[in-house]
């Protein structure tokens, strides 16, 4: 499989698709990478008896987020509406694990 072409040099929406399809790829090879993140995370908070949301931190990873957003020229506020959607859908995970946090003492 030969390397989609930077966007600059796509001449047709064949190239374009190719392009976008390798990226999808990529994405959800790292989204299931930081999938593993979140799972040794649950691992962990077992142990330590943390809650799966921590407010502080959700605050932190959004304002990275936000703060890359900027860096690559993308819409700070949709960029933290997906990566909202991204941590709920983590703190979901880890609770499938290790309970729901209303359950836990603490």
């Amino acid at each position: 499989m030969t390397a989609p072409k930077a966007p600059k040099d796509c001449t047709t929406m064949a190239d374009i698709r190719a392009g976008i399809d390798t990226l999808d790829e990529q994405l959800v090879r790292l989204f299931a990478e930081r999938a593993e993140y979140i799972d040794r995370a649950g691992e962990i908070k077992a142990v330590v008896d943390l809650p799966a949301r921590i407010d502080a931190r959700v605050e932190e990873v959004v304002r990275n987020v936000r703060r890359h957003a900027e860096t690559y020229g993308l819409p700070p506020d949709l960029v933290e509406k997906l990566w909202r959607r991204l941590i709920d859908w983590s703190i979901a995970r880890e609770e499938s694990r290790l309970g729901p946090d209303s359950l836990r003492k603490g």
